[in-house]
């Protein structure tokens, strides 16, 4: 594994953790306002290329935590709400005659 790709499991592992997420978070953008860098920012154009990718990083990881939030809730409140239809139907069932219809033409 070489170290970008060992340095991105690790950043996205950390972030993933509940426990340090706004650790991280806050320091992703300490960093990316600070003037210390891994290549400084007077160069042209390599001065923000690690700023750039470390904010494409930090927003492509946190939308994604974001959408499995979104979805997890909107599982729970699907399960609630099959639940409860569940169990309005049960208590309709016990009145409810099924019947099987013919057309007549």
């Amino acid at each position: 594994m070489n170290p970008i790709q060992s340095l991105y499991t690790w950043y996205r592992n950390v972030l993933r953790n509940p426990k340090y997420r706004w650790w991280v978070i806050l320091g992703t953008l300490l960093y990316f306002v600070s003037p210390i860098d891994v290549v400084p920012d007077f160069l042209p154009i390599v001065g923000e290329i690690d700023d750039v990718f470390l904010l494409t990083l930090l927003v492509t990881e946190v939308s994604g935590l974001m959408i499995e939030g979104f979805k997890q809730r909107k599982g729970q409140v699907d399960a609630e709400v099959a639940s409860n239809t569940q169990d309005s139907t049960s208590s309709a069932n016990a009145n409810t005659i099924d019947v099987d219809a013919v057309s007549i033409k």
